[in-house]
């Protein structure tokens, strides 16, 4: 069983993301940006091996992101409910993403069998994601996964809700 490290607020901002092992080994660059349809983010190994991508597609009923494993789809991800927690679905891969998405507590499951688990940390060099991912060949589309968890966090919109005149939030 693997744990990969990223520096918290890290994981979904237009800078480069290193992400790192627990000796604090280099093992992926994660670079690229979100904000429009079409824009994405690209996992690099650190010997310059694109392993994984993220593209962002809009349609009518949300944004969906579409997931890549070394220039093949293997999957679409999307936002199917954020009561009483969030909950996500990733088609192809059939897998479920399921909580908290303010402290970044999170379980990714193939049915009974668990892919990873995301949780946060604080170490001497920062805060830190900590995604715990049995099988290394799931890590490259998990970190994915984990910064299209991040993107929906800290892009959600408050709008004015028209039925009683109180804030809601809600997604980009």
């Amino acid at each position: 069983m693997a744990e990969y490290f990223i520096q918290e607020r890290q994981l979904s901002s237009v800078t480069r993301t290193i992400v790192k092992d627990e000796a604090g080994k280099s093992l992926f660059l994660l670079v690229g940006r979100w904000g429009t349809r079409g824009d994405a983010l690209s996992l690099y190994a650190m010997n310059g091996e694109l392993v994984a991508s993220i593209k962002q597609i809009g349609l009518t009923f949300g944004t969906r992101f579409e997931l890549y494993s070394h220039f093949k789809k293997v999957g679409t991800m999307q936002k199917i409910f954020n009561w009483p927690g969030d909950f996500y679905y990733i088609r192809q891969l059939h897998w479920t993403a399921q909580g908290n998405i303010y402290n970044h507590q999170y379980k990714i499951h193939h049915f009974n069998k668990k892919i990873m688990t995301m949780d946060k940390a604080s170490m001497l060099t920062g805060d830190y994601y900590v995604l715990d991912i049995p099988d290394a060949r799931d890590a490259p589309v998990c970190i994915c996964v984990a910064a299209v968890l991040d993107y929906w966090l800290y892009n959600r919109k408050k709008t004015l809700s028209p039925s009683n005149n109180s804030f809601v939030w809600a997604l980009d």
